[in-house]
């Protein structure tokens, strides 16, 4: 074993011949190049950081005022104010030392005029960002000339490559809303939704605390946004999820699947393999910032703070509050099989492994016989539950011992591996075979994934992968964007034969997996057992139902003039409406990533010229013209709603803050208890693509990823995700709960068709 060779790498023993030192020579070479490398990331991120604080300046302008500076001091200009004169006055008895001095001060002052020209120059380009009224005027098509200049300075400034960090600290800071304009931004949103005597009751409730303590909240909370980066996201992040006690599966985390119209390898070894080395690809391209930051329209950065925790990162429970551990590095993968626990070492002598070494690992997990230990099998069941039920456990269980150090394995590993011993496929002619595959990621058996790791690659027997990921560390754009990388790297690397195994040869001294060992008493075992049983009950309360549209895509949308998100949205409403008979408050995601570590704010898309189209809709004696221009005046409404959540102007999040200040305070707002305890019965979000140049669809046209999904939020409503796949194809993600009466993923993913082939008729016919 693996850990019995470690063993004996180094050892001596006294005898009466004298000292006998006895070593291992591969092991102590792989130590110096495992120090090798820690020092190379050191020096790496040391240089990043510098060139990244330097942008859009250049570190090499720090060589360009010492030459200044050199030039006038021969020219003899007096560039120190007398500093000199009065350094070689003090030290006339010394010259060295003088000579030192001046040298020492020459240095210092160098860089310190660096350091002003880099923050000026950071401060104006901050300044540049601040501005956001080209997202407005990009919609209409009407250009002013100042937005044209804008526009110049911009992409002069981004015209030499950034790296992935390199705007962090010129992006501006997100401003908080003035109270007033939210107050009427979100009494206009609730309008359709509520008679006009509840209208008039929280118009009366809205008033009175904007003229009462909401002015008080307000400036605690504008005090706040000047001394943080972003008044918003560790609030979002503390109480929406850390502080959450119910379980993250199903409830929080959300899931990915593959490219299903394409299947490189039946062969489960090789697949987890390819995926598990282009993951840590991903991860060196992070850490030596090589990633280009997503940029909209090309021109303007978003933030990429959340990239920094995308590995090595795991959510460990609290009892009031979990915290999120991110590990600066780490040289190994945590497998599952079969109820086992192994872990997977990815480096040997300071190198990644290359895909078929790390098959051949693989395949020894896979033909290990040895039965689960006591408890091991259901482990992961208590991520799956309760999270006080599992910090308690944690303490109590896995705070000493190999309990603690194989906890520590897993917890510390880059990423979460499983080998399910389950089939998934993709079946045109058979819808629940795609069903089975969203299920089996969303939730798994409930104990066969570790829902605390920032995320779960799941290898199913066949060679289908998919992931699961923990919500609080980032948004879906951040996973999108690594998924996409594998899925592409896997494409463009051509890693497997014509037998569907990795290609190459694999070295035999490579140190094996090493299986992870638990000392479980009957008492844990049968906390384990009771947690893996409350898992198997929700997920029978699952109705989970995935659609691909293939009628028509955004091609056709961008025809019909209108935004293709706005133009899905409508649908989702109308397919609603005829599900329910009624409007509901309706979550969508937006992101706020234009500011300096943004993540969500929520666009509302019940919007009263949503509900006058979906009535036309709904009304016989209504023209067909009158559907259309109804129709793109609320997608019109719908992007401006959008755009304004993308430049801070939204509801959610500052009323939110506000409640957060109002709970430190100790004081009570019956407008804002109100708001906060409305349910979002219909939660949508568009799986975004994270970088388009990864791989040309236009040219692979069978490389598009189903995209992924979520639970559903209420107990009687949908989750609803959906993701544009190319031109002509949309796959739709449905969740909601078996038991309730109010919801059927199943009908309503028929409503969602309908109201798509209804929408397409409107147009068709008007042409």
């Amino acid at each position: 074993m693996a850990e019995a060779h470690s063993a004996v790498a180094f050892s001596f023993t006294i005898t009466h011949d004298g000292v006998n030192i006895n070593y291992d020579h591969d092991i102590i070479y792989a130590v110096w190049q495992s120090g090798l490398r820690s020092w190379r990331r050191r020096l790496t991120k040391f240089w990043n950081n510098v060139w990244t604080g330097a942008y859009p300046a250049s570190p090499y302008s720090l060589l360009i005022i010492a030459v200044i500076l050199a030039f006038l001091t021969w020219k003899e200009r007096d560039v120190s104010h007398g500093f000199i004169d009065f350094l070689s006055y003090y030290f006339t008895d010394n010259p060295l030392v003088a000579t030192f001095s001046i040298a020492a001060f020459y240095a210092v002052y160098t860089v310190v005029l660096w350091l002003i020209f880099v923050n000026i120059v950071r401060y104006c380009v901050k300044m540049l960002f601040m501005y956001k009224g080209w997202m407005y005027e990009t919609r209409t098509g009407k250009i002013t000339t100042a937005t044209k200049l804008w526009l110049s300075i911009i992409k002069f400034i981004v015209k030499r490559k950034p790296q992935l960090y390199s705007f962090q600290g010129s992006l501006p800071n997100l401003p908080v809303p003035p109270l007033t304009e939210t107050m009427k931004r979100y009494l206009l949103s609730v309008k359709p939704l509520l008679d006009d005597e509840k209208h008039k009751r929280m118009q009366k409730l809205a008033v009175d605390f904007e003229n009462g303590i909401g002015k008080k909240l307000q400036r605690y909370l504008v005090l706040k946004s000047w001394w943080s980066t972003n008044y918003v996201s560790d609030w979002w992040e503390e109480f929406i999820y850390l502080r959450g006690r119910g379980p993250l599966m199903i409830n929080s985390n959300f899931y990915g699947l593959d490219a299903i119209l394409i299947h490189p390898t039946s062969v489960q070894a090789a697949r987890a393999a390819g995926f598990i080395h282009a993951a840590f690809l991903f991860r060196r391209c992070i850490d030596r910032q090589t990633l280009t930051p997503i940029m909209v329209q090309g021109i303007v950065p978003l933030c990429s703070s959340q990239y920094e925790r995308v590995f090595n990162t795991t959510r460990i429970p609290g009892k009031e509050t979990d915290k999120l551990v991110h590990y600066d590095d780490s040289q190994h993968v945590v497998v599952y099989h079969a109820g086992r626990y192994f872990k997977l070492p990815v480096y040997y002598m300071g190198r990644l492994l290359r895909p078929v070494e790390l098959q051949r690992q693989i395949e020894k997990i896979l033909q290990d016989e040895s039965p689960p230990q006591p408890g091991e099998a259901y482990l992961g069941a208590l991520t799956a539950v309760e999270r006080t039920l599992w910090a308690e456990a944690r303490e109590k269980y896995f705070s000493k011992g190999i309990n603690k150090a194989s906890l520590t394995t897993i917890e510390k590993a880059a990423f979460f591996v499983t080998l399910d011993e389950e089939t998934y496929e993709y079946d045109a002619n058979d819808p629940s075979k795609l069903n089975a595959f969203g299920c089996a990621m969303l939730h798994g058996k409930g104990y066969d994934r570790w829902f605390d790791k920032s995320f779960n690659i799941i290898v199913a027997k066949n060679g289908r992968v998919g992931l699961n990921a923990e919500h609080s560390w980032a948004d879906a754009p951040i996973m999108s964007h690594a998924w996409e990388f594998c899925l592409a790297q896997e494409s463009k690397s051509n890693w497997y034969n014509e037998f569907g195994n990795c290609e190459g040869e694999s070295r035999n001294n490579l140190f094996p997996p090493s299986r992870l060992k638990f000392d479980f008493s009957p008492h844990i075992v049968e906390i384990i057992d009771n947690c893996m049983q409350s898992s198997q009950t929700a997920i029978a309360d699952v109705d989970l139902r995935l659609l691909m549209h293939k009628a028509y895509g955004k091609g056709f949308m961008k025809k019909c003039r209108v935004s293709p998100d706005a133009y899905i949205q409508m649908a989702l409403q109308l397919a609603y409406y005829r599900d329910s008979n009624k409007f509901s408050l309706t979550y969508e995601a937006s992101m706020t990533r234009l500011y300096r570590e943004g993540r969500t704010e929520t666009v509302r898309p019940v919007t009263i010229e949503s509900c006058e189209w979906v009535k036309s809709m709904m009304d016989p004696n209504a023209t067909r013209e009158k559907k259309i221009d109804l129709l793109r005046i609320a997608c019109n409404r719908h992007q401006k709603g959008y755009q304004d959540a993308m430049c801070g102007q939204g509801i959610d999040r500052h009323l939110f803050c506000l409640y957060v200040v109002a709970r430190y305070l100790n004081v009570e707002s019956p407008f804002l208890n109100e708001v906060l305890s409305e349910p979002w019965r219909l939660s949508t979000s568009q799986t975004p693509h994270g970088q388009t140049d990864l791989l040309d669809l236009r040219k692979n046209p069978d490389h598009i990823s189903a995209g992924g999904g979520f639970g559903p939020v209420a107990d009687d409503g949908y989750g609803v995700s959906y993701i544009i796949a190319g031109e002509d194809i949309i796959f739709f993600h449905i969740s909601s709960k078996v038991s309730s009466p109010e919801t059927d993923s199943d009908r309503y993913r028929r409503n969602i068709e309908q109201a798509l082939a209804d929408m397409k008729t409107l147009f068709e016919q008007s042409s």
